[in-house]
């Protein structure tokens, strides 16, 4: 997400850093680029326009021209514009007393409403509530069956009435139903077309005046850029929205429906669809995407993910093994289990501040963690304990197992017991100390010859390029 857009702010922020001395052509210049990189990143014109406005005026009055650091002080400034501009948002849904409450999700066919739906219900049911999902797509063929299996995925009845064709009166009786059998919170997917038509929207209309739902969401496709943009103002005009859900977030590598939902329609984007699962739905926070545009990292997130899937008890016992130096590799394997489900490990990593840059000429193999699993798999129990006891004759047993070859075994065990040393070096420090040791860890290789396979694209420096960076290095 957001990755061309990323690298043009990166590409543009670089070279006003690198200027010694900056002048006002110089801020016009670099807004010149950033007006570029927003336009073709899909974001709304008008929006550019605005944008480029507010960041010149302001990088004027903070007298960027007379800093000691003009570059850190321009990503400062469009750092706080893209957060004013997505936001504010308040991700909350609110509950009505006496339930139920009643969600209606719209959108375009083929954006992905009918599994943001089952999404939905499952981060409602996170909150401790029991939601219900609502068939009311009559018009697709098996768009209620789809409904039905993605409700039983996520673990929450559906509500569908067999041979009706008016979507009004199940959206009634669901309410009904709801009522007697204390669902506290019924989601509506309503019927979708390939584009907006008047029967579209006066169906939807009808349903919102018949059940009077307490939130309208209108599901967007990210991938589609300026065309999600037009369809939610559109949707707005008629159902009043009171918020925007962007699917395939994951898969937009240009942002520009992101930055300019808001400013267009003035309706804020509630959640990000970033992945296929039903866990994939993320509450959008304009800071963090701001910081995720500029390459920052997004800590927060990261932090977020990680406690939904890793165990504070079992976090505790392992940091017990660590310090003593007991750590074995079905802890190991258990710990790479529990990442590959917060997502792609190359996502994972651009969370982290500083990493996002570094990695845009990688290519992280997440299959390499199924190798790892297979030769640990392969492995005894009294191996798994302690690969010390690996040897020769052993190797070749278990990469004959795992499929591998005996040089794979060898630098996983050897990375294993580095990575464990370190580990219990790091358990003891102070959290200043463990800061400093971790910026050392950039050159050394955990994972060995059996970790990721990462690729690096070798870019070719121009000529300029080349001097430039020994006239750097012998400042």
């Amino acid at each position: 997400m957001f990755e061309s857009l990323t690298e043009k702010f990166n590409d543009v922020f670089r070279k006003i850093s690198g200027r010694g001395r900056i002048t006002e052509q110089n801020v016009k210049d670099t807004m010149r680029e950033i007006r570029q990189a927003l336009l073709e990143a899909d974001v709304h014109y008008q929006v550019v326009r605005d944008f480029c406005q507010n960041v010149l005026e302001k990088a004027k009055g903070q007298e960027v021209i007379k800093s000691l650091h003009p570059g850190q002080v321009m990503i400062k400034i469009v750092h706080d514009e893209l957060i004013r501009l997505m936001g504010p948002v308040d991700t909350r849904i609110y509950y009505v007393s006496p339930p139920p409450t009643i969600i209606m999700v719209a959108g375009l066919q083929g954006s992905g409403k009918t599994t943001t739906c089952g999404k939905l219900a499952r981060y409602i049911q996170r909150q401790g509530k029991h939601p219900m999902l609502v068939a009311c797509d009559l018009q697709r063929p098996a768009a209620v069956e789809q409904l039905a299996v993605v409700a039983d995925q996520a673990g929450v009845p559906c509500f569908k009435m067999d041979g009706e064709k008016n979507p009004v009166r199940v959206a009634r009786e669901a309410v009904k139903f709801a009522k007697d059998n204390n669902h506290d919170v019924i989601i509506i997917d309503t019927a979708g077309r390939l584009h907006i038509d008047e029967e579209m929207m006066n169906q939807a209309v009808d349903i919102a005046k018949a059940v009077q739902p307490h939130q309208i969401y209108l599901v967007c496709d990210a991938m589609t850029g300026q065309d999600a943009v037009n369809s939610a103002k559109v949707f707005n005009e008629r159902l009043e929205l009171d918020g925007v859900i962007l699917t395939k977030f994951d898969s937009d590598a240009r942002g520009g429906a992101a930055v300019s939902v808001k400013a267009v329609t003035g309706k804020p984007i509630k959640f990000i669809g970033v992945g296929e699962k039903l866990d994939a739905l993320e509450e959008f926070h304009p800071d963090r995407m701001a910081s995720r545009i500029l390459g920052m990292g997004d800590v927060v997130t990261l932090v977020e993910k990680a406690q939904q899937q890793f165990d504070a008890e079992q976090a505790a016992r392992l940091q017990t093994k660590m310090a003593k130096g007991t750590l074995t590799l079905d802890d190991f394997l258990a710990q790479m289990k529990q990442m590959k489900k917060m997502g792609p490990m190359k996502e994972i990593l651009k969370l982290i501040p500083g990493m996002g840059s570094q990695l845009s000429n990688l290519n992280v193999d997440d299959k390499e963690i199924d190798r790892m699993e297979a030769i640990i798999n392969s492995m005894t129990k009294e191996e798994r304990a302690d690969p010390s006891i690996v040897d020769s004759s052993r190797r070749r047993r278990i990469a004959r197992g795992s499929g591998t070859d005996p040089q794979d075994v060898s630098g996983l065990v050897k990375s294993f017991t580095a990575a464990a040393s370190m580990m219990k070096q790091m358990a003891s420090m102070s959290m200043r100390d463990r800061m400093r040791f971790t910026k050392q860890l950039g050159s050394i290789d955990l994972f060995g010859t059996s970790g990721f396979k990462v690729k690096q694209r070798s870019k070719r420096l121009s000529k300029k390029e080349r001097k430039g960076k020994k006239k750097r290095h012998r400042r």
